[in-house]
């Protein structure tokens, strides 16, 4: 399993991670049945966001006598009343609720203290300047958190989370279908039967996202990775044909500052078909035909996704990191020095390339390789 930094947090986690959401439905012993294989394959971090009291025990006690070898998202707002999950800024109700957390985790700290679900540019406002961000930042000094992050489905919140500078990670909703979606309040509208056929290409309220996480070194994980499942099946994809859990994760993990993609298990046969992801080989991963070939919402043409298609250079290039560094670097007036040292430490850039536009045969979405390499050496010289 290989690990990515997540952010600036120093944190190792790996790409593929457990997402809790599916242990509610299970007893104590299937939980750790799954845990176990989860650490079999070397995951190492989850995400706990219910508070059904039942799971949050099962996971607590299947990671009795390893928790330090997990990195835990545990979510502060999410409480438990009348017998049902509430989403709260009552601080009377969050405090005892991520208390609980702790207790039955049987832990005295949660790596990753989430902000849980922020979904509007209001709420957003009302969290990070009132008491709700005061109780986090207490949380954080007393070292119940080592990190604080956020979980939200809207674009635009997410940005504002990527800014506002205490905040050093998101949990975000990130797959191709989602990928194209304008920014939204109304969860329903991402799982919607069809989707405006005058969608294509990646949203630019999303690419702007991950370029931007990636500049200030905000770290994603990802939920909702396989669209509830829907894009594994040509008839409720909204491309016409089907992805596979590979392809999606493949898709997610070349997102700019993806670090994990928290998948739901509900057995241990789930985690291995996530794992089979860390030896599948480049024709297994390859979402990028499937788009581009697909008959409805196909990707714009001309836009990188940073998929690795067009590899291998005969120049030794990572084009697909010479692309992702140059569209970094636009986005500032001066190439920013963190750009640059990374550009530099490259084994082969742009000056290197010879034009022969082998790459260009290869890319299923026809991005001009060669004039971006010009247009890189430019920049960097």
């Amino acid at each position: 399993m290989r690990l990515r930094e997540l952010g600036k947090t120093g944190l190792m986690v790996s790409e593929i991670g457990l997402g809790g959401e599916w242990l509610e439905r299970h007893n104590t012993e299937e939980v750790k049945e799954v845990i176990d294989a989860c650490e079999k394959e070397g995951i190492n971090i989850l995400d706990c966001w219910m508070s059904e009291p039942n799971v949050r025990s099962n996971i607590g006690l299947a990671l009795k006598g390893r928790r330090e070898r997990w990195m835990i998202q545990g979510h502060i707002g999410s409480i438990w009343e009348n017998g049902q999950y509430v989403r709260s800024r009552e601080l009377a109700k969050v405090k005892p609720a991520f208390e609980d957390l702790l207790a039955r985790f049987q832990t005295d700290y949660i790596d990753l203290g989430m902000i849980h679900f922020v979904d509007t540019e209001e709420e957003f406002d009302r969290v990070i300047n009132g008491e709700f961000m005061d109780y986090v930042r207490q949380l954080k000094a007393e070292g119940k958190i080592r990190h604080i992050g956020m979980s939200t489905h809207n674009p635009r919140t997410a940005k504002m989370a990527a800014e506002q500078g205490e905040i050093e990670m998101i949990l975000f909703s990130v797959n191709p279908a989602f990928d194209m979606m304008p920014p939204v309040t109304d969860l329903e509208e991402y799982f919607a039967e069809k989707y405006d056929e005058n969608l294509g290409g990646i949203a630019p309220e999303r690419e702007e996202l991950y370029k931007l996480c990636e500049q200030r070194q905000v770290g994603i994980t990802v939920m909702k990775g396989y669209a509830g499942g829907r894009l594994f099946n040509a008839k409720t994809s909204p491309f016409g044909v089907p992805l596979t859990p590979v392809q999606c994760l493949h898709y997610a993990l070349t997102r700019p500052a993806v670090a994990s993609v928290m998948v739901g298990f509900d057995n241990p046969k789930h985690v291995a078909e996530a794992a089979a992801y860390e030896t599948a080989g480049d024709q297994e991963k390859d979402y990028a035909s499937v788009l581009a070939a697909a008959p409805s919402h196909a990707f714009v043409t001309g836009q990188c996704t940073y998929c690795g298609h067009c590899a291998p250079c005969p120049s030794k290039i990572d084009i697909a990191m010479v692309n992702k560094l140059y569209d970094l670097a636009v986005m500032q007036d001066e190439v920013p020095g963190t750009v640059r040292a990374h550009y530099e430490q490259l084994g082969a850039d742009a000056s290197d390339c010879i034009g022969c536009k082998g790459c260009e045969d290869r890319c299923p979405f026809h991005v001009p390789v060669s004039e971006r390499m010009k247009k890189t050496r430019e920049l960097f010289s």
